[in-house]
């Protein structure tokens, strides 16, 4: 089951969730220091690490499952973030060059499926980034954050799903050694928990970071998909700008009085997905 949007953007506004963002965009950006001219997507809850990228990548783009609802963002300007079906993202294959999945794995009722549609969106040579909670770690087991909520992987848990969705895992970070505590003394000595975990390999990390490479040979499993789909009706969901008010940048098909407009329909086969080699 995944979070409510307002919760989520409410824990990364406390103090405990800016000092969570500054720590995760180090190992982030570690394992992608340079994304200059490329097309990056966000899937799940993603908006507070993509600032970083915009002068960067060519294109910066987030989307949200449709159960967590969504938020306008960023604050200014044209809307970078779509409420959307993370089993069927309105993009064409092979349009992406770099996709983050934050808040995203561990809360999905067919993780494999979300995986696999990541997939037929990345380009050859792309490069999937899952930041998931770490099952050992103290965060998992704390519900008064994000990472305490879903279905936490440990490493073998998440090198194994990339690969049954023909992904290559290729490096992994760790992040979040301190514990998940909203007081003044551990928000402080933060950073020193991280170099202190980070050079003695402490084994109590709060989040695993694993990048993976887009095979291109394989097929997917062959089956039956069913015709039943996902409705989205915004209009009755959470998609508040940080005003408060209906955005129809973020969600174009949602009225400014908040009632939902007729939404086209794509017919799919139902006889199984495509053959994607």
């Amino acid at each position: 089951m995944y979070q409510d949007v307002a919760d989520l953007n409410a824990f990364y506004r406390s103090r405990l969730g800016q000092v969570t963002r500054r720590l995760m965009l180090a190992r982030i950006r570690a394992l992608w220091p340079d994304v200059t001219g490329m097309r990056l997507m966000g899937l799940g809850y993603t908006t507070p690490y993509l600032r970083v990228f915009h002068g960067e990548a060519e294109r910066v783009m987030a989307f949200a499952p449709a159960p967590q609802g969504v938020i306008r963002w960023p604050g200014e300007g044209l809307a970078q973030v779509c409420l959307t079906d993370e089993f069927a993202l309105p993009l064409a294959d092979e349009s992406v060059d770099r996709v983050l999945l934050v808040h995203a794995l561990e809360h999905s009722e067919a993780q494999l499926a979300m995986v696999r549609e990541v997939w037929r969106v990345l380009a050859a040579g792309g490069r999937l980034l899952v930041v998931v909670a770490n099952r050992r770690g103290l965060w998992s087991r704390s519900d008064h954050t994000p990472f305490g909520h879903g279905y936490p992987f440990n490493e073998g848990q998440i090198d194994r799903a990339l690969r049954q969705s023909m992904f290559t895992p290729l490096a992994r970070e760790f992040a979040l050694y301190v514990p998940p505590s909203q007081k003044g003394l551990s928000l402080w000595s933060a950073p020193a928990w991280e170099r202190i975990g980070r050079r003695w390999g402490l084994p109590l990390p709060g989040v695993v970071l694993v990048e993976a490479s887009k095979q291109i040979y394989g097929a997917l499993p062959a089956g039956r998909r069913s015709l039943r789909q996902r409705i989205l009706v915004p209009g009755q969901a959470s998609i508040e700008n940080q005003r408060g008010e209906i955005s129809d940048a973020a969600c174009p098909w949602v009225s400014r009085a908040g009632e939902a407009r007729t939404l086209p329909v794509r017919r799919r086969d139902s006889t199984g997905p495509r053959n994607p080699a």
